[in-house]
């Protein structure tokens, strides 16, 4: 991306559906809630809408979702789009509304995920689709490759190299659902423990049910326009400061290790343009598919060493109140995920964190804030920075 995007767009929008189980609404039906939603905390209509961006569906049948939505919304945009790119996705999104607002394509660019994967498709069905999705189809799928197993590998290695305990790996999703319990809108409230964790269902060593996404119905959405624009539209725009992308693999098969990904570039990249390092960021969303993942991100992004990540949440700097919390609204371990809307919604806690509307969750002094999305099996990484004001 170009150092240009820097102040040049604002978030003046956001809305996540209802979360959990919702089957009265379908994939599309959760993507117009939180549509409609993210309107009305901007105090827009759909005809102010020019721009429309989107990911992927498991659960609708739908090959091009830019234009079904647009259909479904009511809208006839000049600029639409849907993008694959797993995880990472909704960040990745966010740049392309930036880059097509200040290209001209676009004015007020809606960028909306949602599936309904909780009641729209099984868990096995949901795992299945997956591994066919990520896994190679020659040299993975065939011999039962899953995408617990590849994270399972990863765990192995990382543990194998840097002694990590099972206790602190635990404590990731324990922090989380702590978060998530402060959240009105979380899939999971209920209270957890290190041990809760150690004891839940095996899935693929050492990683256990509890150290394992959610499966939800989720949908989420945001509103991007030009930053001269965006005080006109609302008190508190938020502003892109910085996006960095790295891809560096496809299949696990071809990456070139099992502990270091594209964390790193992407962030170092998202942090040259906004002129800002990890001292700067006052609450940081990272992806948590799996309890290892924010763990490598926080080492890549710079906010701890090589082999510190563990010990970083057991000592509970990564909590409401620590030095850095991680995932205030519960993240995909207890928030919500479903497909691309996992992501989708560390961007929307981040926007509501520096808006400072989250009440009992509310980060104090909130001005920075870091959402790192990955998609794959930690293959596509994308980093953004955003904050309160232009910098």
């Amino acid at each position: 991306m170009e150092p240009t995007l820097r102040n040049r767009t604002a978030i003046v929008g956001i809305g996540e559906s209802d979360i959990g189980k919702v089957p009265h609404l379908s994939g599309l039906g959760l993507t117009a809630q939180a549509c409609k939603r993210a309107l009305d905390d901007a105090g827009l209509v759909p005809s102010d809408i020019d721009g429309l961006l989107t990911a992927y569906s498991l659960t609708e049948p739908f090959f091009m979702m830019g234009t079904v939505l647009c259909e479904y919304l009511g809208i006839k945009p000049r600029y639409c789009s849907s993008l694959v790119a797993g995880g990472a996705t909704p960040a990745i999104l966010l740049g392309h509304a930036a880059a097509a607002i200040v290209a001209g394509q676009a004015t007020c660019v809606l960028v909306c995920t949602g599936e309904n994967r909780a009641t729209g498709m099984s868990r096995d069905s949901a795992v299945s689709s997956l591994a066919s999705a990520v896994g190679h189809p020659y040299f993975e799928y065939p011999y039962g490759n899953s995408i617990p197993g590849c994270y399972a590998m990863i765990t192995q290695r990382y543990m194998h190299e840097y002694g990590i305990t099972r206790e602190q790996l635990a404590q990731v999703p324990v922090i989380t659902r702590q978060h998530a319990s402060l959240h009105p809108n979380s899939h999971m409230k209920t209270p957890i423990t290190v041990a809760d964790v150690i004891a839940s269902k095996p899935i693929a060593s050492p990683l256990n049910l509890l150290d394992c996404c959610l499966i939800s119905d989720a949908a989420g959405a945001f509103i991007v326009t030009a930053a001269d624009r965006a005080r006109t539209i609302v008190k508190q725009p938020v502003y892109l400061l910085g996006i960095g992308e790295r891809h560096t693999h496809e299949h696990i098969i071809c990456a070139e290790t099992l502990v270091r990904f594209g964390v790193m570039e992407s962030g170092q990249d998202a942090y040259r343009m906004a002129g800002l390092g990890p001292a700067d960021m006052n609450l940081a969303q990272l992806y948590d598919c799996f309890s290892i993942v924010p763990i490598l991100e926080l080492e890549e992004l710079g906010f701890c060493g090589v082999g510190e990540g563990g010990a970083c949440y057991a000592d509970g700097h990564t909590r409401i109140g620590g030095r850095l919390p991680v995932n205030t609204h519960g993240g995909m371990l207890s928030h919500a995920h479903a497909g691309a809307t996992g992501g989708m919604l560390g961007i929307i806690e981040a926007v509501a964190q520096l808006r400072g509307q989250c009440g009992e969750r509310q980060v104090h002094g909130a001005h920075a804030a870091l959402v790192h999305n990955e998609g794959g099996v930690l293959s596509s990484n994308c980093t953004v920075i955003l904050a309160d004001q232009p910098r």
